[in-house]
């Protein structure tokens, strides 16, 4: 199966490359790009891709409100959609992963790494680049003002272990491998977290895991 892949970036040079580089994939095809963000919007609930590959920084609407229009608590069917961050600049990530996103990516990330994240997100996971996973949540945890939410039920020490690999950034693969689990194991146990945490994805709740502390 296909991937139909969306992109929005406002520099001509970083659209022709991601297209380049998912167009190679043998199951990728990026299917439109976008330069501003109200171009993003309109096109993605025009084509309504698989997946939706946002730069954060653009101009007539930012990735965060996209993201938040395609993707937030509001939105009745959200769209899949990876933000791609110059890490050091963009210190609007965590509002962008709030408002529904489901991973990011750096921008110097290589096909490898970026066509993992378009599948992820194509299957419903998502893909915390991990060399900047707690560098980045740890930086932004510490800048949220309100106290972060309380589970609904405690966490099991599984569940506990299981939260902090996906915090670091971990695979459901490598989580099993690392726990000596099952993947089916794995996904049950986020299935539970994410009920327990009120969390849409996985981001939310490596998130979660770097505001209370865990990290």
């Amino acid at each position: 199966m296909t991937i139909r892949v969306l992109i929005a970036d406002d520099q001509d040079i970083v659209r022709t490359g991601l297209t380049m580089l998912l167009n190679a994939q043998p199951d990728i095809e990026v299917v439109g790009a976008a330069s501003d963000g109200q171009q993003a919007v309109r096109l993605a609930r025009e084509l309504r891709p698989d997946v939706c590959l946002f730069d954060i920084r653009m101009p007539l609407m930012d990735g965060i409100e996209a993201t938040r229009q395609l993707a937030g608590p509001e939105v009745a069917d959200p769209l899949p959609i990876v933000v791609i961050t110059t890490f050091d600049l963009d210190e609007y990530v965590h509002g962008a992963l709030k408002a529904g996103a489901r991973g990011f990516l750096l921008k110097d990330a290589g096909p490898v790494l970026l066509s993992q994240a378009i599948h992820a997100a194509a299957d419903g996971d998502a893909l915390i680049a991990p060399s900047v996973t707690v560098r980045l949540l740890a930086t932004f945890a510490r800048s949220q003002q309100e106290p972060p939410a309380q589970p609904i039920e405690p966490l099991t020490s599984r569940e506990e272990q299981v939260l902090l690999t996906v915090a670091h950034g971990r695979t459901n693969s490598e989580i099993a491998d690392e726990l000596h689990i099952s993947p089916s194991t794995v996904k049950t146990h986020l299935a539970s977290l994410m009920r327990k945490l009120d969390a849409r994805n996985r981001v939310e709740l490596a998130m979660w895991a770097h505001e209370t502390g865990r990290i």
